[in-house]
């Protein structure tokens, strides 16, 4: 019999920031807006209902695997994610639903992406968050080459990046990953690409084009509605910014006291 004294809805918070929430009973709710904008972006990277190879790097709760596992069935995920006491408690107490393909794995995310079979996934899905910061490893130029190797030819890159006004961390991102991609675009609320305040962006990058009106129409469709930048726009946004090398990278800025806090 199912434990009926259990939630079925949980909140999971790291260092005080809301990190996942997962509803065993509705895969399809995305409580975090950020998590939708990434879940846009890769409904972008195939037809409705494709089955995608899925590679994360950083895994929380499996949010987006669960989505991506009931919305389009048939998928094989892996998720790198370095913290093995949370992936075990997440094991433990939110189980995947049946026939849901995913493999967990206890590592550092860019070792593994390092160790993925060239040409291995069409969708690279970058969630790496150290408490409330990107950790320096994964916002180098190397890495950007990293996440190209692994992808096939047509595959998209979909990374959550946080930063505020006046940007230089996203700006270096966006540096990075146009020196390696033709394509690229960033989804965010237009507060915070207005630089009113700090919070989440997702960077969206391809080798073909993006399918940047159909993101675009899906983001504004959201409760709290995104714009997404690219061409011109995003040129404008990258300016003078160069890419960075693993010898400079570091980590994003810290939030702003209760900038993700909850409550």
């Amino acid at each position: 019999m199912p434990d009926v004294d259990r939630p079925r809805a949980w909140l999971l918070t790291v260092d005080g920031s809301p990190q996942s929430y997962v509803d065993l009973d509705d895969p399809l709710h995305l409580e975090f807006e950020y998590v939708r904008r990434l879940a846009h972006a890769v409904d972008c990277a195939a037809g409705e209902g494709e089955p995608l190879d899925v590679f994360h790097l950083g895994g929380g709760a499996l949010t987006l695997p669960r989505w991506i596992g009931a919305t389009r069935p048939g998928s094989r995920q892996t998720v790198a994610e370095a913290d093995g006491p949370l992936s075990a408690l997440v094991a433990g107490l939110l189980p995947l639903a049946p026939g849901t393909d995913v493999t967990v794995r206890t590592a550092d995310a860019r070792a593994e992406l390092e160790n993925a079979p060239e040409d291995g996934a069409d969708v690279i899905v970058a969630d790496v968050f150290g408490g409330s910061r990107v950790p320096a490893q994964v916002t180098s130029l190397e890495f950007a080459r990293a996440a190209a190797r692994v992808l096939r030819p047509g595959g998209l890159y979909a990374a959550n990046l946080a930063d505020g006004a006046p940007f230089g961390f996203l700006r270096s991102q966006l540096a990075n990953f146009a020196a390696v991609f033709g394509e690229l675009a960033l989804i965010a609320e237009p507060a915070v690409l207005r630089g009113r305040r700090f919070g989440n962006a997702v960077l969206v990058a391809s080798r073909v084009p993006v399918d940047t009106a159909s993101l675009a129409r899906r983001t504004a469709a959201d409760a709290f509605p995104a714009r997404v930048e690219h061409g011109r726009s995003l040129a404008r946004l990258i300016g003078d910014a160069r890419p960075v090398r693993d010898a400079e990278a570091v980590a994003s800025p810290p939030p702003p006291d209760g900038a993700f806090g909850v409550g």
